[in-house]
């Protein structure tokens, strides 16, 4: 079983930025690949960056020069810093682990999302 809770959505002004955070429990945490992926209202699940446990990173093309991922295995925690937020950026935004790929079928384990949304 792993547990995954994200935290550090609200509400932003167009341009702002936010830090989101995932923190993990269960076995084998630190073995696995973690990914942040985010679902606007009629939209599928998209994907955004994702890590594995030694530090490699993969961003989706679009937003690689605004959103970094990052872990800190000592504290059992993913994080995802957002910077020039767009209305755009607007969803539910999750992470998962188990997977290290664009595609949300490679990740077992998923957290509840949490809401961020960016204002014009």
């Amino acid at each position: 079983q792993v547990r995954l809770v994200e935290s550090g959505g609200g509400l932003v002004q167009a341009g702002g930025s936010l830090r989101l955070s995932c923190a993990a429990s269960g076995r084998a945490y630190s073995s696995y690949a973690m990914g942040w992926f985010r679902q606007a209202p009629g939209k599928e699940r998209a994907f955004l960056a994702t890590m594995t446990s030694g530090g490699s990173t993969k961003y989706a093309d679009s937003l690689k020069d605004r959103f970094t991922i990052s872990r800190d295995n000592a504290k059992n925690t993913v994080y995802l810093q957002m910077n020039s937020l767009k209305p755009e950026d607007t969803a539910v935004y999750y992470c998962a682990a188990g997977g290290y790929s664009s595609s949300q079928y490679a990740y077992g384990y998923w957290g509840q999302g949490t809401q961020v949304t960016v204002s014009s």
